[in-house]
């Protein structure tokens, strides 16, 4: 994440998919990696911070539909922009439970 200050859960900005540019929001952020060894850092996090890496759930404020990264990777993509600057890019990965997480 390249952002000066930090993003917290609530924070509103816009996705950036091939097929959709949508606000979300920030429901949860269910953990926060090492960027270089991958390791899981902290479990539900209360922010992130420039240069941390993190899976996050976004709900967007209207439907949208998003392709896994998995099945099929040129649709599965994704930037988050905020006030016209792109600070984020990720892919989006399927939950076991069958619900889709945004991982940034």
């Amino acid at each position: 994440m390249n952002y000066l200050g930090h993003i917290g859960i609530g924070y509103s900005l816009v996705l950036d998919c091939p097929t959709s540019h949508i606000a979300v929001k920030f429901a949860k952020i269910l953990t926060n990696f090492d960027r270089c060894s991958g390791k899981e850092l902290e479990k539900e996090a209360k922010f992130l911070k420039n240069g941390d890496v993190g899976m996050v759930k976004m709900i967007p404020t209207k439907s949208m539909v998003v392709e896994t990264f998995v099945e099929y990777p040129i649709l599965g993509c994704f930037a988050v922009r905020d006030m016209r600057q792109i600070f984020d890019v990720g892919v989006n990965k399927k939950d076991p439970t069958g619900a889709n997480k945004q991982d940034t």
